[in-house]
């Protein structure tokens, strides 16, 4: 889920149509510069390694599981196994499609817009054998016999939506669908999700460990995915075990300590075009801002991040030889709500109750003061061009505790400021408060939020006092991570007892290409952990996969900022990177939160 998982308004159309009208291709954005001042130092593990800070990733497998979407764990992996497609949102390139770093040429569109026929490039694993078809086979055949298991599975979408596989040669292989899809769609956010996987070193399972052709048949690849699934399950033998050596990225893994630091290394016999540059890439924890900041601010990582706390230390960091760049994403940010818990679910069902707390996030002051300035207003599903200052002149609800008073009140409630707000008129009735909702309720909630981020703390202690204002109690509880304990539940299940859950201290969501919402807000998706489910949004969101008319991810885009799913929250940039002056290639920054170490260099 975008940065862990990973703005726009109902009046403001132009924002939206500038976003729309290149497919979705974004311009990435730079930040101040300026020479390496005499004396820096020029990197701290010497002109052929770079030092990044970056959470230890625990995920290795190529094939996204739930509860290790975080962000992380993507640029780990992709360092190690190409997709088969990757993306530049420049506007430049037939469907978006990164020409350079795929392993594909783009598809060929056949059939009225069922067929799609792709022809692979050449390229060879690390062991010297050729990546071929058999390989994309491979991986089809473990994510369609283990959907369940599958973190980017979506019933109804990829591969539910396949009505047939078929592989022509070693180097081509077609795809038809059951529907006459969005080209852009199909290509952005289905196609995207296909990793060429080596068939003839991992298709094995635990009992034979030989490899054979087990994945051609269900139960075989449920074996394999099985074996495969232990050992992402076992870190501390990711540098060990064999399985892992055999890979198609531009780097291997030499050193992995669980929660500690991570060691990748240039592969001398990488098949793509984006060859390293570098010879070696640390990647190196911290417990939170305060401890990355301490480090950085010694000049002891090459790569790092300036906490929104501490950007008036800019110009230090700049006269000590490192430049400042803003990453900002192809994102949007939320506070997610629990329909399904049994107690606070009733109460997050009624729109004007999501309407009233939102009224009371100051969203622009939040981003100007508390995130000074690196974040602007989340105002819908749709994200607003990386680098766009947006405001909050465009959302459906403006900051406004008058207004958010007078509609509790107005459903029955007994508004009592900094005391507690209670039903005083249970019932369905226009002038009460709703459904499943008893007499003396409170309007009291939990908001699970993440650890190690100073920004954040102070955002939920603003949000805290302005909701206790109406009598709107929220108690405040940050753990190391948000989304692990707030997983997606039914009403009966222990694990369903959170009532709201951020986990966008970085961003709550990270688009693929095309920013639709079928893994977000359509009834049943995999990381619509609240259980949102409006009838009339997902007749939208599936209009967007079949439409290329622009007018229908504005639809969308203008039902849920006005349904509220969630609680916009300002969006901040992935970060403030800061990095030497003389590491090159940093900048653009991947606005769908990719880092690709092999375009990094040190000038000479």
């Amino acid at each position: 889920m975008g940065s862990r998982f990973h703005r726009r308004g109902l009046r403001g159309s132009a924002a939206l149509a500038s976003v729309m009208a290149i497919g979705l291709g974004l311009a990435a954005c730079s930040g101040s510069g300026g020479g390496t001042p005499k004396g820096a130092q020029s990197g701290s593990q010497g002109k052929d390694s770079v030092t990044v800070a970056l959470r230890t990733p625990n995920w290795i497998l190529p094939i996204s599981a739930p509860g290790f979407t975080q962000g992380e764990n993507a640029i780990f992996g992709a360092a190690q196994y190409r997709h088969l497609y990757e993306y530049r949102l420049d506007g430049s390139a037939k469907y978006n499609i990164d020409p350079e770093r795929s392993m594909a040429e783009p598809p060929e569109v056949s059939d009225g817009g069922k067929t799609l026929t792709i022809t692979l490039k050449d390229n060879t694993w690390s062991d010297g054998k050729p990546v071929t078809t058999r390989d994309v086979q491979f991986w089809y055949n473990l994510v369609s016999a283990n959907k369940d298991k599958w973190a980017s599975y979506r019933a109804g979408g990829f591969p539910d939506n396949i009505a047939d596989f078929s592989v022509k040669d070693a180097k081509t292989f077609s795809l038809t669908t059951k529907k006459v899809y969005n080209t852009a769609w199909f290509v952005g956010n289905q196609l995207n999700r296909i990793v060429p996987l080596p068939q003839h070193a991992w298709d094995k399972d635990a009992a034979t460990a030989k490899v054979s052709d087990l994945d051609t048949t269900p139960d075989g690849a449920k074996k394999v995915f099985d074996f495969l699934l232990a050992a992402s399950k076992d870190p501390k033998t990711y540098a060990t075990n064999e399985l892992w050596q055999v890979n198609s990225g531009a780097w291997k893994l030499e050193k992995y300590v669980p929660n500690g630091e991570v060691v990748l290394t240039a592969r001398e016999n990488y098949s793509g075009a984006d060859k390293p540059k570098l010879s070696k890439v640390v990647l190196r924890p911290f417990t939170g801002d305060d401890a990355e900041f301490n480090v950085l601010r010694a000049g002891e990582i090459d790569y790092g991040y300036l906490p929104p706390a501490n950007l008036s230390q800019q110009k230090y960091l700049e006269s000590k030889g490192y430049r400042v760049s803003p990453w900002y994403g192809w994102s949007i940010t939320y506070l997610q709500l629990n329909y399904n818990n049994p107690k606070s679910g009733p109460l997050f069902k009624q729109l004007y109750l999501r309407q009233a707390m939102q009224m009371l996030i100051d969203q622009p002051t939040i981003s100007k003061v508390i995130w000074s300035g690196m974040a602007a207003p989340t105002c819908g599903p749709v994200p607003l061009k990386p680098g766009t200052n947006g405001s909050s002149d465009g959302c459906a609800y403006s900051f406004d505790p008058a207004k958010a008073r007078q509609l509790l009140e107005a459903h029955g409630w007994q508004v009592t400021p900094d005391g507690q707000t209670t039903c005083q008129k249970p019932g369905t009735g226009p002038d009460q408060c709703g459904e499943g909702i008893a007499s003396g309720t409170p309007l009291a909630f939990t908001v699970t939020s993440q650890t190690g981020f100073a920004a954040t703390t102070k955002m939920f202690a603003e949000i805290k006092s302005q909701m206790a204002k109406v009598g709107v109690e929220l108690t405040i509880k940050e753990v190391p991570d948000s989304v692990a304990v707030t997983p997606a539940c039914k009403p009966s299940e222990a694990s369903c007892s959170w009532d709201m859950s951020f986990f966008g201290s970085q961003g709550s969501w990270y688009y693929p290409a095309f920013a639709s919402g079928e893994r977000l807000f359509a009834t049943g998706a995999p990381v619509n952990l609240g259980g949102y489910s409006d009838p009339e949004a997902d007749r939208l969101i599936e209009a967007t996969q079949f439409s290329a008319d622009e007018a229908t991810l504005k639809a969308y885009n203008d039902h849920l900022a006005k349904d509220l799913p969630v609680l916009w929250m300002p969006n901040p940039v992935y970060q403030i990177s800061a990095f030497r002056s003389d590491l090159q290639g940093v900048d653009p920054q991947d606005p769908m939160n990719g880092m690709f170490f092999q375009d990094w260099s040190w000038t000479s």
